[in-house]
């Protein structure tokens, strides 16, 4: 069983659910991004999505756009990466998840990149702009070294998509809110709920929602039909504000403390107040 696995096989046995932080490697710079891997680990995180800096990224919005601008102006790469991380993990044992565009990784060399990322301390890769039905030697590759396979889900996929998703992806499926671009959002769409509800329907792994989530609230709501909210752009607008402050870490990590879902007996305890209200 993978770190990951146990890690929501837990939270699911003590009736919780998890955050992921999500962070861009290298902004506003290596070191601390080493330091905000210990900060998040001990501020409650369960997971960490680790961003890989990319020169087109897509799928992101204005913020995570220039902090990814910000790392490869600081010449990040996946070797530079996969260091600090190893470093990291020797102090902390939360499971933390690479989030890349596909370009990077195949210029490091895709069998290289998993025999890394398994001696770093990586327990699994997201790609955003690898399709399911190509990933077929990637996935493989990061199976042999015992590195989960994460596959983004979207609100538009067809149940056949869903069912193919569901059999290829180990640890997690990630399922992307609504249409479009990372970003901060008022409202988390109401989609995002069926989503989850399809992909319970054809698959026993945790399901974890991103794109839009920024606040508590928002978290809570998420908490009460996903196995975990995913919190980026939020908190990468946060480290662009504080850049240069000694205290960086330490003001992301209580951030992401007040974000901490409640357990679910709490969150369906509200729900229910909330609808009678």
């Amino acid at each position: 069983m993978s770190r990951i696995s146990e890690m929501f096989g837990r939270l699911r046995g003590e009736g919780k659910r998890a955050l992921i932080p999500f962070i861009t490697a290298g902004d506003p710079d290596l070191e601390t991004t080493r330091e905000l891997l210990l900060e998040l680990a001990h501020s409650g995180a369960s997971l960490i999505e680790v961003g890989v800096p990319f020169s087109d990224p897509i799928a992101d919005g204005p913020v995570i756009q220039r902090s990814s601008m910000r790392a490869l102006r600081n010449q990040v790469d996946v070797a530079a990466i996969l260091q600090v991380i190893k470093e990291a993990r020797s102090e902390i044992d939360v499971p933390i998840v690479l989030f890349s565009y596909f370009n990077p990784l195949l210029q490091f060399g895709v069998e290289r990149l998993a025999e890394a990322a398994r001696r770093a301390g990586v327990d699994g890769v997201l790609v955003t702009d690898l399709a399911a039905e190509e990933a077929g030697d990637f996935a493989a590759a990061l199976a042999i070294h015992e590195v989960d396979c994460v596959f983004l889900a979207a609100t538009t996929s067809t149940d056949e998509r869903l069912r193919m998703i569901a059999e290829r992806a180990s640890g997690f499926i990630y399922a992307v809110s609504r249409a479009g671009v990372t970003g901060e959002q008022a409202n988390i769409s109401s989609e995002a709920e069926k989503l989850v509800t399809r992909l319970r329907n054809v698959s026993d792994l945790p399901i974890a929602v991103g794109f839009g989530v920024s606040t508590a609230d928002q978290v809570q709501e998420v908490c009460r039909y996903a196995d975990a909210a995913v919190v980026g752009s939020a908190i990468v607008a946060r480290i662009e504000k504080l850049s240069g402050s000694p205290d960086l870490p330490k003001q992301i990590g209580s951030f992401v403390q007040g974000l901490l879902p409640d357990s679910v007996s709490e969150v369906t305890r509200i729900s229910e107040a909330a609808s009678r209200c």
